[in-house]
């Protein structure tokens, strides 16, 4: 039987609580490489930031797990990730990486800004099949690390897992990403979704000016359930309290005919 090698990134950085969760939930199916920020990294999507002078530094994972060796560095997830397929993964790459699992669910038209989203892709550009898992929270947790139930979480971590294992993604399918509403178990109904070209996320807007400091808005969610697809990543979660499973691509090319655009263009 194959030796099976999962590695286990987030955005939170590698003492988050859900990092941990996610360690746990897959720990008897296969050695586990955590490669994870030092601290917290939300919001710096696929950008390869942090500290050049910087490397990958051994750390002491609590819990006693046989099995898993853990690393850190002070660098941006997607970064972290590039840095450890060209050093410790260089010779032979891990069979999946998972990213999670997240504080905060990630949906809608800001995937973009999601490093646990940019780590993923980041292990996807290296022909690595990978997940993106994050939990629905308080938005007031999205930055600290309270107190979270993630049984619910963990489980959907090793259900994906297995399949992502087990089976062949298509062609198109890089990555797929998993949110978990709040409250989920393993009876928790689950579906496939597609991105929604909706923001989940918003600002609170009062009067502004030149003045008006980047911290001084505070960010709020907003679900306009009547202008939501209903085949989406956002109605499954905020209306049906489903999970939601999002495959993603690297490829971002419109879904237009070249041609006719090229056509319409010259016109």
């Amino acid at each position: 039987m194959k030796d099976i090698h999962i590695a286990i990134t987030n955005d939170d950085g590698i003492e988050s609580p859900g990092l941990r969760a996610a360690v746990e939930a897959v720990a008897d199916l296969g050695r586990i490489t955590i490669v994870a920020p030092t601290d917290q990294q939300t919001a710096t999507g696929r950008g390869l930031t942090g500290n050049k002078q910087s490397r990958l530094e051994r750390f002491d994972f609590p819990g006693g797990n046989v099995g898993v060796e853990a690393y850190h560095c002070p660098c941006s997830p997607a970064q972290v990730v590039r840095h450890a397929m060209f050093t410790l993964f260089r010779e032979v790459k891990p069979d999946i990486l998972i990213s999670g699992i997240n504080y905060g669910e990630n949906l809608g038209n800001m995937i973009s800004c999601s490093g646990t989203v940019g780590a993923a892709l980041e292990a996807s550009s290296h022909g690595v099949a990978a997940l993106a898992v994050s939990k629905q929270t308080d938005i007031a947790s999205h930055h600290n690390y309270t107190s979270q139930d993630w049984r619910g979480a963990a489980h959907y971590v090793r259900m994906f897992t297995n399949f992502v294992l087990n089976t062949e993604l298509p062609a198109d399918v890089d990555l797929l990403k998993v949110d978990v509403p709040e409250g989920a178990d393993e009876h928790t109904g689950w579906r496939m979704t597609r991105l929604s070209r909706s923001s989940y996320y918003t600002k609170n807007l009062g009067n502004t000016s030149i003045e008006t400091r980047v911290c001084d808005f505070k960010t709020r969610i907003q679900v306009l359930e009547d202008e939501l697809e209903n085949d989406s990543d956002i109605y499954a979660l905020a209306v049906e309290k489903q999970v939601a499973v999002t495959p993603l691509s690297l490829d971002f090319t419109s879904r237009v005919d070249l041609t006719s655009l090229r056509d319409s263009l010259t016109s």
